[in-house]
């Protein structure tokens, strides 16, 4: 209603200049009956009323289309009237979203197409990584131990990239099934042996063996390597042990992992979920890319958990995961 008054206040002044000018010039040819002059005013004034009431009543979804907010883009094209300017505003409103449609689809299918190289290309890498990694397996020489390392870096990396990409279609990468806890967590941490070996700092893990959660073990597994590898990481040097402890809170389990290494400033804890950040520590320790904890906090809202981090720089760290318990086996 208001943008129909702030469109038609010039029309209703002109109006209204109008009505006073014909009064005027009625004045002038010598026309004395004010009665019948008012009489005439009141009749054009009636019939300019009808009129504004009939374009307001002829273009009311028009003007409600204009003034209310879009919920989604798909509403941009709906049908806004039958009046010649609504129709062609809406023909051009259909037009345009015709065109954002095809320009959707069209980047839709480069991703897609991006996303499906990046994963043909990291199963490819990851054959002769496999196959590197098995020939310097059994060699005792200390040359080989950098080696070693330095594979170990590119698979972590490569399963990085290819989680990442997945990230989009998670819902069509993911089981939500019980996962028994204690096993996932021993099965994680026996897939870093060697990075706990490297860096001298080892798991104690206190997880009750009889806990099951509602979770896909694939994806949690993920995240839970990228919180070892962090601990693991920033204890390096500092402390020999990282804990890795369950309990239960009412009907929901409580993964956390510990460590006693180098903390995270206070400035930098509210963003230490944001991708790509890596504050303070990521100067510190040259291969921390910034991603792994936004990946794990990504994963985590995607399968329903709930991610908490508490730290203080010198102290360490502690994150815990909240999952939803799929039943407590008997002892």
């Amino acid at each position: 209603m208001r943008l129909f008054w702030r469109e038609h206040v010039p029309l209703v002044f002109m109006y209204a200049g109008q009505l006073l000018l014909t009064v005027y010039m009625c004045r002038l040819s010598g026309f004395r009956n004010t009665f019948d002059l008012v009489y005439i005013c009141m009749v054009n004034t009636a019939l300019f009323a009808f009129y504004l009431i009939y374009r307001y009543i002829r273009h009311f979804r028009f003007y409600r289309s204009l003034t209310r907010p879009l919920p989604s883009i798909d509403e941009s094209a709906e049908f806004v009237g039958n009046a010649p300017l609504a129709d062609a505003l809406g023909h051009l409103l259909q037009g345009k979203y015709r065109l954002y449609q095809n320009d959707i689809e069209r980047y839709r299918k480069k991703l897609n197409d991006h996303i499906t190289f990046i994963n043909q290309w990291v199963h490819q890498m990851k054959t002769p990584l496999s196959v590197m990694h098995l020939a310097v397996q059994k060699e005792t020489d200390p040359f080989f131990d950098s080696m070693r390392e330095e594979i170990d870096k590119l698979k972590k990396g490569l399963d990085t990239v290819l989680y990442t990409s997945r990230l989009d279609a998670f819902e069509q990468d993911f089981v939500a099934e019980p996962v028994h806890l204690r096993q996932l967590v021993g099965k994680v941490a026996a897939e870093h042996k060697n990075l706990f070996i490297r860096s001298k700092v080892f798991p104690e893990i206190q997880v009750d063996d009889r806990l099951m959660v509602m979770s896909d073990d694939k994806w949690l597994a993920f995240a839970l390597g990228q919180l070892i590898t962090n601990a693991v990481r920033y204890s390096a040097g500092a402390s020999s042990r990282i804990m890795i402890t369950s309990e239960v809170r009412g009907q929901r389990a409580v993964l956390e992992i510990r460590d006693n290494g180098a903390g995270i400033p206070q400035q930098d804890i509210k963003r230490v979920f944001d991708a790509y950040f890596t504050g303070e520590n990521g100067r510190r320790f040259s291969e921390s890319t910034g991603m792994g904890l936004y990946l794990v906090r990504e994963i985590a809202s995607r399968l329903d958990h709930r991610v908490e981090l508490e730290s203080e720089q010198g102290q360490g760290t502690a994150v815990r995961i909240w999952m939803g318990i799929a039943h407590v086996q008997a002892p």
